[in-house]
């Protein structure tokens, strides 16, 4: 299993201050571990000196720690032989003699037979010692002191991952991540650094060549347990679900690969096998009733479109815009980046989908950061499908754009949206378009919604650019939900609540469509927390 590569801190507490200095104890395992050198003159460990000290160093060993992780364990014995070099070798030999290759290590399916496998049998975990090792904690902090999510969305995939390949052992497949179906948060954990983690999961459902594969993230105050097994794993303890689907590919035909039917063995296995199989039925028929390019907004969302254009016309005539409304196309966020071979997943040629997910959730915080001018935190990810693989050596080219909010307040409460100067604009009502909620606020205290403020929607679209051509793929579309609360500062004016407002038509059935996944997200959250009696 994986487990943490930086010792423990020798001294009691210190995995509770992520503020501290990394101590060169820590610096030089990492180094060690990493298996390369910082380039930097050579410290005793004992130097005050600043001239002695690496500069940027939890920069360095940020990336001495991916490298660490994301090579793993040699697949070819002898050593580390999936090298870039090596698989580049290998991929121009085979279009010498016309061959396509799909995977430099997975190049035979080894077993095409079909058998039967229990969850247990994929189950999987990976632990995450905040509390134990400030060191780990440290690659894991925002700048709000709480937990990066995009740092848990690449582990997220990758024990995805090894979860489906224990699944179709002894056949050796190309895998690869189909769609994220969904990862929400359940609880709030501000103070990360009094939490061991414990990200889980296993196959909870298979089809021909397909498999669903369910994980939760559970926070545990205490020690880690010395066995850990799905049963032994609280449910109160859960404070993130997320849930993928791989597909099975025969890496000598290029066909689909039947892989191991699921056994379920008790109760619950059954509910979870049953659930996944009718949320993938419906998740089809949903598809198909609810997109607006053939079915047109129905009467009530029709009202709201025409709330929306009023507003944006009463907006476009204010001398001064308020600080925490904005038009829908200023709120656009843009990222191009050149896809390295460092970021490569398993098969050495495409990009991991984890590494994808992490740059599009980075790219939505700052759309989501910019507007409502606070640290946003993570809510959802909506349902996400990979619908073209990201080359090594590609362009990817990421646009963000807050496409709805929601604000939640107290019952009966109608509050002032803005700070509006013009006593001819109504300020408590201009900026509400929509007259029916779709969320309420919680009355618990470790809830993600337990407080006034604004829901924010980003989607991120990506492109995908050969070098060969002008020409720019799809990639998919990332729908990110994230939490503003509205006295972030300890008054109602700032950030106070968030507003976007769309201004064409395209922008405002952009709207409508982010709102409808809204409900589909709080249809979600309520049936998870009633199935998990959270």
């Amino acid at each position: 299993m994986f487990r943490s590569v930086l010792p423990r801190p020798s001294s009691k507490g210190a995995g509770k201050v992520i503020a501290k200095s990394l101590d060169n104890k820590t610096i030089k395992s990492v180094q060690k571990l990493s298996g390369t050198r910082m380039i930097h003159q050579k410290d005793d460990g004992k130097s005050n000196d600043a001239s002695l000290q690496p500069d940027a160093a939890a920069t360095t060993l940020t990336d001495q720690y991916e490298h660490r992780r994301l090579s793993g364990s040699p697949k070819t014995v002898g050593g580390y032989k999936a090298t870039w070099l090596n698989a580049l070798a290998e991929r121009e030999k085979q279009l010498a003699q016309g061959k396509i290759i799909d995977s430099y290590v997975y190049n035979s399916v080894k077993s095409t037979e079909v058998g039967e496998k229990a969850r247990k049998d994929s189950f999987a975990y990976l632990t995450l010692p905040f509390r134990d090792d400030a060191g780990v904690a440290d690659f894991y902090v925002n700048a709000a002191g709480r937990l990066r999510m995009g740092q848990i969305f690449q582990d997220l995939d990758a024990l995805a991952g090894r979860i489906a390949y224990r699944h179709t052992s002894p056949a050796e497949p190309v895998i690869v991540t189909a769609s994220v179906d969904r990862i929400y948060l359940l609880k709030s954990i501000d103070t990360m650094a009094e939490y061991n983690i414990i990200l889980s999961g296993a196959v909870v459902w298979t089809g021909r060549s397909s498999m669903e594969i369910a994980i939760k993230a559970t926070a545990i105050q205490g020690d880690l347990p010395k066995v850990i097994k799905e049963e032994t794993l609280l449910e109160e303890d859960t404070f993130l679900t997320a849930s993928f689907t791989f597909v099975a590919r025969n890496p000598e035909t290029h066909k689909s690969l039947s892989v191991n039917k699921l056994l379920p063995l008790s109760q619950k296995e059954w509910m979870d096998f049953r659930r996944a199989e009718s949320h993938n039925a419906a998740k089809k028929l949903r598809a198909a009733s609810e997109s607006l390019d053939t079915n047109p907004p129905t009467g009530q969302e029709s009202r709201i479109i025409h709330n929306m254009w009023a507003a944006s016309k009463q907006l476009a005539k204010l001398s001064q815009k308020p600080l925490n409304v904005m038009f829908m196309k200023e709120t656009n966020a843009k990222s191009t980046m050149f896809m390295q071979p460092q970021y490569r997943n398993r098969h050495s040629y495409m990009i991991f989908g984890g590494y994808l997910m992490r740059q599009t959730f980075e790219l939505a915080y700052c759309a989501a950061a910019s507007f409502s001018h606070s640290f946003p935190r993570f809510i959802s990810l909506d349902s996400t499908h990979f619908k073209a693989p990201v080359p090594v050596g590609s362009i990817l080219h990421m646009d963000a754009t807050v496409v709805h909010t929601e604000h939640l307040y107290e019952k009966d409460a109608r509050p002032k949206v803005a700070n509006v100067t013009d006593k001819s604009v109504d300020s408590s009502t201009i900026f509400h378009f929509d007259p029916s909620p779709i969320n309420q606020l919680s009355h618990s205290p470790d809830a993600m919604l337990n407080k006034p403020g604004t829901l924010i929607q980003v989607k991120v679209d990506t492109m995908v650019q050969e070098l060969a051509s002008e020409k720019k793929t799809s990639s998919g579309s990332f729908i990110f939900s994230f939490f503003a609360p509205r006295d972030s500062d300890g008054s109602t004016s700032q950030p106070g609540y968030a507003t976007v407002v769309p201004e064409s038509y395209s922008e405002m059935i952009e709207y409508i469509s982010a709102r409808r996944r809204a409900v589909d997200t709080a249809n979600y959250a309520s049936n998870l927390k009633r199935n998990n009696k959270l």
